[in-house]
């Protein structure tokens, strides 16, 4: 058996949940290093298998200006070092498919972002590396989309999929939210497993306000609802999802991007054990037996 299956395999039956976690982007070799060293050591305490996440370049910042990482070259031989150093898998995604084969070569699960998860040229050119792959939903979409989206990966040969949901846009709707906000529907969580695949939440993503924030000077940039990472955990994790995706920071207030939806390091280890203990009581992996039969006394 191959490595991505062995580990694909692992994460089917991961309990109470699997967690994929990491700084958002690739600060320093140094910055990675540590952070990977600390959530290792909070995972292995807790028992979660873990899988060590940061990007190598965001594609897709607000601003043309914004940090946008090491890119691929010098980031992958960073996540490689991360990887052999603490012998953790690694998920990072991918923006274009000619990324693929290079990502391929050292990412243990290659992440399909939200913006993309309909580009049949990109998931099967990361399905053909033979790796899980990972697709987030867009922000746009429907759960049924990602049925769509897993079976182009399985079509072009590979298996080990996962989908994962981050939050759907309602700007539009101006009476029921803010303009620039992302509504958790936990009924995603269930529709989506008519993908047939490990279901992830993505808790961090899912409280951003893309484009919610001014900059001195002009300008926008995503923000964030931070404090409420722990209710949407909370609720995926009581509905019964198999993974939990989580951006994690040292210092949240200067991380280069997507600080407002980091969580705090510090706070990493109480929250997972709270998640933890709701896991461990929940039946949300469970279809409920509903008896419609007249009820008689």
């Amino acid at each position: 058996m191959d490595s991505s299956s062995m580990l694909y395999d692992k994460l089917k039956v991961a309990e109470p949940f699997f967690l994929l976690a990491g700084p958002n982007v690739i600060e320093s070799e140094e910055h990675v290093l540590r952070m990977a060293e600390h959530i290792k050591a909070i995972t292995s305490k807790l028992g979660l298998q873990l899988v060590f996440k940061s990007s190598f370049d965001k594609a897709n910042r607000t601003s043309s200006k914004s940090f946008r990482g090491p890119g691929i070259t010098e980031g992958l031989k960073i996540l490689e070092k991360v990887k052999l150093a603490y012998d953790i898998p690694i998920v990072t995604d991918v923006h274009e498919a000619i990324q693929c084969d290079a990502v391929g070569r050292v990412a243990d699960i290659i992440q399909i972002p939200a913006f993309l998860c309909r580009q049949t040229d990109l998931l099967v050119a990361a399905a053909k590396t033979g790796k899980i792959i990972n697709i987030k939903k867009g922000q746009f979409c429907a759960p049924s989309v990602m049925v769509n989206s897993a079976e182009k990966v399985r079509l072009a040969g590979n298996q080990h999929v996962m989908v994962c949901e981050r939050g759907t846009m309602f700007g539009y709707i101006e009476l029921l939210c803010n303009a620039d906000d992302l509504i958790v529907d936990p009924r995603n969580f269930e529709w989506m497993r008519e993908a047939n695949c490990p279901i992830v939440a993505d808790v961090t993503h899912s409280l951003q306000q893309p484009a919610g924030r001014k900059l001195e000077g002009g300008g926008v940039a995503s923000g964030g609802l931070r404090e409420l990472i722990p209710c949407i955990a909370r609720t995926a994790v009581a509905v019964g999802v198999d993974g939990i995706f989580m951006e994690v920071h040292d210092d949240p207030l200067n991380a280069p991007v997507d600080g407002p939806t980091q969580w705090p390091l510090r706070h990493l280890e109480e929250l997972l054990g709270e998640l933890v203990a709701i896991a461990r009581v929940t039946k949300g992996k469970q279809q409920f037996a509903i008896d419609l039969t007249p009820f008689h006394d």
